[in-house]
This record gives C-alpha cells, structure tokens and sequence, in this order.
C-alpha cells in the first residue's frame, strides 16, 4: 500500500530562499530513489515550506529515510531550518472517484 508523508519546514529568519534552493538542489536524487512517487514541496499560508511525499510501499519510504538523499538533504538545510523538521506518515483513505479521492 503506498505511503504519504508531509514534512514542515520552518526557515530560518531570512533563510527562506536559500532553504528552498537546498530543498530544490536536493528533489532531483530523491525522484530517482525506488518507490518515489511524489516529492514535492509547496509555499505554505503560514511561511513554512511543505514537502508533499508519496512512496509505493512503507520499505520504500524506510529505505529513503536511511539514503544518502535524505543525508545529503539534512546537510543543505542545516542552519536553514528555525525548528526541527515536522514528519507525518500517512496512509491513503479511499474516497469519492479512483482519481480524486486518493493522493
């Protein structure tokens, strides 16, 4: 079953544009990894940058954690971030049509 995960990124004070610059230089090594299915990030209301993830299967997902995609992401952003990232692991409830009631 497919997984999805948002992760909160809070920058810095006057990080803003070199935290989403590290997020970019990083996306590309990510959508190579098995299992990725969406790795993006978006402009939040808020300030905050939200990454939107979606994996084919929970080991998919484990195995990016432990890559060297996530380790190198962890050392772009270092400094960046106001506070450590906000993980959420979700798995997809089915609703409504195949193509809109499911991410």
């Amino acid at each position: 079953m497919a997984v999805v995960v948002t992760a909160v990124f809070v920058p810095a004070a006057g990080s803003r544009d070199r935290l989403v610059e590290a997020l970019q230089e990083a996306i590309p090594a990510v959508h190579e990894e098995p299992g990725c299915l969406l790795y993006a990030i978006h402009d939040a209301e808020d300030g905050s940058i939200v990454m939107i993830e979606k994996w084919s299967s929970a080991g998919d997902l484990a195995a990016h954690a432990e890559g060297s995609a996530v380790a190198r992401l962890n050392t772009l952003v270092d400094g960046l971030i106001a506070e450590p990232v906000l993980v959420t692991t979700m798995a997809p409830l089915p609703a409504g049509t195949a193509d809109q009631g499911v991410l």
